[in-house]
Order: C-alpha cells, then sequence, then structure tokens
C-alpha cells in the first residue's frame, strides 16, 4: 500500500479511461511515425482547441493532451520536468505560454474527476464523407472544455433550462396549457347551466292545438303537390 501511495504522488490519475497498451496504428514510420502523428495532434489541440479527426487517432491522442494538462496545472510553469514535457509535445513553443498562462488557470479550479477534454461524434450527413463510408462512421470531434467556440449540442443532450430560448419556449407551453384549462372550465360551465330535456316542455300549446297544426302542415304539403303536378290532380 506505500508502495501504491507513492505512486499515486508521483503520477497522477488521468481523468479519463485509457487502454493498458498504446494502439497500433498505420505508419510507416513506426512507432517513431506515431509518437510525431500525436505530437501533432496534441499540438492542434493547445492551439485550435477542437480538432476533427478518426476517432482512432482522437482517441489515442486525448490520453496525452490530459496527461500534459495534468501535470501543468498540478506543477506549473517553474517545475522543470514539467516544462520539458510541455516542450516535447507542443512542436510551436509558441503554445508553451498559453498552456500555462491561458488553459492552467483555465482548470485550475475544475471540478474533481471532470475532464479536460471532450470527445464526440461527428455527424454523418456531411456531404464530403458520402463517398468513404469507413471515414463517415469514424469521424470525431476532440476538444478541450471551456473553448470559446459554440457549444456542440448533441441530439441527446439535454437542454439547459436558463438558455433565454429555452426559457421563451417553457412560458408558451405554460401559458398554451392555462388557456386551455380555462377554456375547458368555462365549458364545463355552460353545459352545467343548460336545462334538462324533461323542463324542455311546450308549455302553454295542448295536445289537439298539435294535432291541428300537423293537419295543417299536410294539407300545405298536399296542396303544394298538386299545384306543381296539375296532371295526378285531375
Amino acid at each position: 500500500m506505500a508502495t501504491q501511495a507513492g505512486l499515486a504522488q508521483l503520477v497522477s490519475k488521468l481523468r479519463i479511461k485509457i487502454q493498458p497498451v498504446y494502439r497500433k496504428m498505420q505508419n510507416a514510420e513506426g512507432p517513431v511515425g506515431r509518437i510525431k502523428m500525436m505530437r501533432k495532434s496534441v499540438t492542434a489541440l493547445v492551439k485550435y482547441e477542437r480538432l476533427e479527426m478518426t476517432y482512432f487517432r482522437a482517441d489515442e491522442s486525448r490520453g496525452y493532451a490530459e496527461r500534459l494538462i495534468s501535470e501543468a496545472v498540478r506543477h506549473g510553469d517553474c517545475h522543470r520536468p514539467t516544462m520539458n514535457l510541455a516542450k516535447f509535445w507542443l512542436e510551436d513553443e509558441a503554445l508553451v505560454p498559453k498552456l500555462f498562462k491561458v488553459l492552467v488557470p483555465r482548470y485550475q479550479e475544475w471540478p474533481s474527476g471532470l475532464p479536460y477534454t471532450r470527445l464526440l461524434r461527428a455527424p454523418s450527413n456531411i456531404t464530403d464523407y458520402s463517398e468513404n463510408e469507413n471515414m463517415r462512421r469514424n469521424r470525431v470531434v476532440l476538444e478541450l472544455r471551456g473553448n470559446p467556440y459554440p457549444p456542440l449540442v448533441g441530439p441527446m443532450t439535454k437542454p439547459h433550462p436558463g438558455l433565454i430560448h429555452n426559457v421563451l419556449l417553457e412560458e408558451a407551453r405554460k401559458d398554451y396549457f392555462r388557456t386551455q384549462n380555462k377554456l375547458a372550465q368555462e365549458a364545463e360551465t355552460e353545459i352545467q347551466t343548460l336545462p334538462d330535456e324533461d323542463s324542455c316542455n311546450l308549455e302553454g300549446i295542448s295536445r289537439e292545438d298539435i294535432q291541428e297544426i300537423s293537419e295543417n302542415l299536410q294539407d300545405a304539403v298536399i296542396t303544394n303537390n298538386s299545384k306543381s303536378n296539375p296532371q295526378s290532380s285531375s
């Protein structure tokens, strides 16, 4: 246990899961070319803060970026081994100050357990990918959290209730249901105030009067038919 505790003090735990062995990637230069590829990806991620690439390359380079940022946050720019690590992984030396002056303050009070990077699948309906199915399936977006770009909202992402358009939609929804409930209550009140069928009697009219009215209507119908068809009446 003492050995594990000492190891934890030497190497901080990453905030993402990584494979126990490195992923083999096709490269003509072998392991050296693989490291060069990872350095390019880490450099581009620190520079642009959002990249689109294949899943295997993004997932592999993500671990190196997490380790670099974790060591920079932990030790700062006055720690020589950390500075050498930053100079190795960042091919552009101008990005070393950005790592310690921009990213480290951003992640200094970062919530515990939340990764510094995020990996999202890219949309599959882009025209550029239509000719290559393998590329369409394996394209992802790797980004640094807290970047200045607009957020990438996935299809299953829960909408943020504090955004202005979500607040307006929620109020419109409440107003709609309030109006519907009010109309339903008014309709129910009108139905309750209507008289029953038994109370709708023809008061003041006797049975003889009704029979006389019916006979007069029948005579009027016969007279009308005889006028419209004189041959049948003769």
